[in-house]
């Protein structure tokens, strides 16, 4: 941590204002109903391009990714430290792709510092949600070591969302599916009498891990944009106004408690 941030920090608990939210964090966490916290937490944390135009204008905007990547790793933490079991980060779209490569350059290796961070603590399994073979190859190389680096660990799974898009995620299931069933020697008119909603599940990036069971998106976009678009079927989502960089764990907390208050009926 360095010297600026850790006397940031320090201000914010010495000064009212600062010691006023600490003691509202402390109420909000001492009254979540713990048996009500979600299981599966999802993000899409939006608006660091924006944050970085109204806090640093003119400078360039890898400023709001390093602020919003730092807020992500907090992000994480809070997670933890509430036991949930499952986080899943949005921090790049297909879509985010097509901008122009002097955009993206930055975006990307910010990203790969964030997954290596993340992986070299060893506290916890990080994974990539997403397609991979749309990303520079050494890039490819770089997650890929970092997903080793906590194969191992027994604590919360962090799914990080780079190359990721909705439709993108449903097109490869398919072409999975329809692949590994064609090994089997099934044929189409077979599969189609045969097919059921677990064999397309089974063959997603997330496949195996439970849905989300809360969808959180800041900057006050009240969309999901393709996030997640099968696993967020009976999810709960939570609309946040700041953006991501400036998200905080009142916010956090408070989303919990709001996910915690509702009757979820899964459709029924």
């Amino acid at each position: 941590m360095s010297w600026l941030k850790r006397a940031r920090e320090v201000a914010d608990r010495v000064h009212p204002a600062g010691l006023l939210y600490s003691t509202y964090e402390q109420r909000l966490l001492a009254e979540l109903d713990r048996d009500r916290l979600p299981e599966h937490v999802a993000v899409l944390a939006d608006g660091n391009r924006r944050w970085a135009r109204l806090n640093a204008p003119g400078r360039p905007l890898e400023v709001g990714y390093r602020a919003g990547a730092e807020k992500l790793k907090q992000f994480v933490e809070w997670c933890d430290e509430v036991g949930i079991g499952i986080v899943t980060l949005w921090v790049l779209s297909t879509e985010n792709l097509t901008r122009d490569a002097a955009a993206v350059g930055p975006l990307l290796g910010v990203i790969e510092e964030l997954f290596t961070d993340l992986a070299v603590t060893g506290r916890w399994r990080i994974r990539l949600v997403g397609d991979a073979s749309l990303l520079p190859e050494s890039m490819q190389c770089a997650l890929a070591a970092g997903e080793m680096a906590g194969a191992g660990s027994h604590g919360m799974t962090v799914n990080i969302a780079i190359a990721y898009g909705g439709r993108h995620e449903l097109r490869d299931a398919v072409r999975k599916l329809l692949a590994t069933e064609a090994e089997k020697g099934t044929s189409l008119a077979e599969l189609a009498d045969t097919l059921e909603i677990e064999d397309i599940a089974g063959h997603l990036y997330t496949a195996g891990q439970p849905d989300p069971d809360l969808i959180i998106r800041t900057s006050g976009e009240q969309r999901l944009s393709g996030f997640l678009m099968w696993q967020s079927a009976h999810s709960e989502f939570y609309f946040c106004e700041a953006l991501w960089p400036d998200f905080r764990r009142v916010d956090f907390l408070r989303a919990l408690r709001s996910y915690a208050s509702r009757e979820r009926r899964y459709g029924r």
